[in-house]
């Protein structure tokens, strides 16, 4: 997998992220998307492998837009400077817990779990984490997900106790969360390894008891 042309490009593109560049330099915009895809592709069979609901999805239709939505942003750039993708049973993790993998030069990611789910799904997680504490915690705890991960990200937290629920429950502080979330980062040199793909999907394959969880609880 030559991760080092998709590398390349995104360096230029942090650096020049303007249209008049983007245009004239296409051909390599299209050929990193291309490696990227065959990346998604390689990855989705891994995943397969101990996920069975993703097995229907096209794996080259899951990376997002290069390009920004800026319309409510003060940030006017028109490209993003990594590229992405998206992999739940349906689709790319709309309103389900899936798997999302970032590649972008030092903040390369895989990522899983349920982001920003509405305020239906949002209540029927926490009330699944409540009544099942017990085999939430244990998922947590789990030597092969410990080793990966510190535990839930905290970037999308209520300052106060949720509503209907006590501010000194035991567990407040995971019940604040709006989404629920983990990531583990990979250096460069890992996303330059020929064996990124399995490892990548050997992280994606601990996550896949908080998904399971988290899809129990909304379904």
């Amino acid at each position: 997998m030559n991760f080092s042309t998709i590398q390349t490009f995104l360096k230029a593109i942090a650096k020049n992220n303007n249209r008049e560049w983007f245009e004239k330099n296409k051909p390599k915009y299209i050929e990193a998307k291309t490696l990227f895809d065959d990346f998604v592709e390689a990855f989705h069979k891994e995943v397969v492998k101990f996920d069975e609901s993703v097995a229907g999805l096209n794996p080259r239709k899951l990376s997002f837009r290069i390009y920004r939505d800026v319309r409510f942003s003060k940030d006017k750039r028109p490209y993003k400077t990594n590229m992405g993708a998206g992999m739940s049973a349906h689709g790319k993790m709309e309103q389900e817990p899936g798997y999302y993998i970032h590649i972008e030069p030092g903040k390369s990611f895989i990522a899983g779990g349920f982001y920003m789910p509405i305020p239906e799904n949002l209540s029927k997680i926490r009330q699944e984490i409540d009544y099942n504490t017990k085999d939430f915690l244990k998922i947590l705890n789990d030597k092969k997900f410990k080793k990966y991960f510190s535990g839930l990200d905290a970037f999308d937290k209520l300052k106060t106790a949720p509503k209907g629920y006590p501010k000194d429950h035991a567990h407040i502080d995971i019940l604040k969360n709006k989404s629920f979330v983990v990531s583990h980062y990979f250096t460069d040199k890992e996303v330059l390894d020929k064996k990124f793909v399995r490892t990548a999907a050997e992280v994606a394959k601990s996550i896949k008891p908080l998904n399971d969880f988290l899809m129990n609880a909304v379904k």
